[in-house]
């Protein structure tokens, strides 16, 4: 095999919710709730849209340049760009970003398997302490949740060999639009109980007394991790657009449904928790810790209710994962492919078993043995220190740094406005955003995570 045929998606709504899929994750359904409760409710969604609008969309119509403009894997797209130059560390930072996600996300995208499961065998019920002890007794488990983590890959493995048209495309207009109508079902079932009220007012009404710095750095560091920026997925999904599409229209409905997606999660969760006097401000536990908890309460008076809406919650969840998963594992894919020019399928076996590997390494290290505690921390948490507090905004902030400073303006606006065919009216003021603020606000993150910006 001598040359890789490119291939393209082959429609303007497979563009879009492919790559919303990479965007819209358990960053949107997970994090984005326990952030806004930890931080001032209605105050950070209406930060973190703006940080989205001005910040994320920018990053997003950056990533997509190099991607569309390389047509090529993300290490190689930069590659090209560069000129060959020390700037194409950025793509190889941005594959093995994705590539380390991609074996640790598995790991929780496994655990929402298993709540399927324990969904549909009525094991979701009991007491707060139950199910606190519950979660720790399978996380700790050294089968299931390696087990769970390899199906979820094994899935994701079986969508990506069938290729960009037929594996990835045909997938997200099929989990997109479920992903959607499960979201639509579990508002509108939350928002009808009891008390409700007091949650869409947390989520709606702004007290302004909550704004602060912090709350200002959690909102932007939220914005980047939900909408995949750094990871490599969105250069990657970039590198299969066709010359038409129009990256600036991607980018701006692409964030919008990651708003959407994120406001309707917190529809989803606030009126639940409210109704039964539950603050979801409980962090990383709040999905497999206090929510199954909210759920049993709230629809204690309608057990079947209640059954359903946790087990239909965790198949969202699941979704959402994997549509992530989808895009992270492509990163990887289409670099092995290229780069050792072999086939899709052996390079997505490539990736699926070493990223199994790492998933199962990351899941014993929470609790099946002490001997994967490093520095105080398990090995499954380094990998999220590493790629979320320190990959994610360096690849970022070089990204905003590359394409507003070193790449040639003409090849930038080339690509802006598909060759001169677009009128680009917004060209000059996404130029100084990439320039100047978007770097600036990704460094402010990055000390901010790191401790060194209080």
């Amino acid at each position: 095999m001598t040359k890789l045929e490119r291939a393209n998606f082959g429609s303007r709504l497979g563009v879009i919710l492919a790559t919303a899929g990479s965007a819209v994750g358990l960053g949107n359904v997970w994090r984005f709730p326990y952030m806004t409760g930890q931080n001032g409710g209605a105050v950070f969604i209406m930060i973190y849209v703006a940080c989205v609008l001005l910040l994320g969309i920018p990053c997003m119509i950056s990533e997509f340049i190099v991607g569309r403009r390389g047509r090529a894997n993300t290490a190689r797209a930069f590659t090209k760009m560069a000129g060959g130059s020390a700037w194409s560390v950025i793509g190889y930072m941005g594959v093995l970003t994705g590539f380390l996600i991609t074996g640790y996300y598995a790991v929780v995208a496994g655990w929402c398997m298993q709540y399927i499961w324990a969904s549909l065998i009525g094991q979701m019920q009991g007491s707060p302490e139950y199910f606190q002890q519950y979660f720790a007794e399978f996380s700790a488990d050294p089968v299931k949740p390696v087990l769970w983590t390899a199906i979820m890959l094994g899935i994701t493995y079986l969508i990506i060999e069938h290729g960009v048209r037929d594996g990835i495309e045909r997938a997200s207009k099929l989990m997109m639009p479920t992903l959607f109508l499960l979201l639509l079902v579990i508002v509108g079932a939350a928002c009808m109980l009891p008390n409700a009220e007091k949650g869409i007012e947390f989520l709606f009404k702004p007290d302004y007394s909550k704004i602060t710095g912090d709350v200002f750095l959690a909102a932007l560091g939220q914005s980047f991790y939900s909408m995949s920026i750094a990871m490599g997925c969105l250069c990657t999904y970039a590198s299969y657009f066709s010359k038409s599409t129009n990256l600036t229209n991607a980018a701006v409905e692409i964030g919008l449904i990651d708003c959407l997606v994120a406001i309707l999660a917190g529809l989803m969760i606030f009126p639940a928790a409210f109704s039964v006097g539950v603050n979801p401000d409980s962090g990383p536990s709040l999905i497999f810790i206090t929510l199954p908890n909210v759920f049993a309460q709230a629809f204690a008076a309608w057990p079947l209710v209640g059954y359903l809406i946790s087990l239909l919650f965790f198949v969202l969840l699941t979704l959402a994962a994997l549509t992530s998963l989808m895009s992270l594992h492509e990163v990887s894919t289409a670099f092995f492919q290229e780069e050792l020019v072999i086939t899709r399928k052996k390079a997505a076996l490539i990736v699926t078993i070493s990223t199994t590997i790492i998933g199962a390494f990351c899941s014993l290290s929470l609790g099946a043995t002490g001997k994967l505690v490093f520095f105080g921390k398990t090995l499954f948490d380094w990998f999220d220190f590493i790629t979320g507090q320190i990959f994610l905004p360096i690849v970022g902030f070089l990204t905003c740094i590359f394409i507003g400073w070193f790449v040639p303006h003409k090849w930038v606006r080339d690509e802006y406005t598909n060759w001169g065919t677009l009128r680009g009216r917004f060209f000059h003021l996404y130029l100084f955003l990439v320039k100047y603020v978007c770097p600036l606000a990704i460094l402010f993150i990055f000390l901010h995570q790191l401790g060194l910006l209080k």
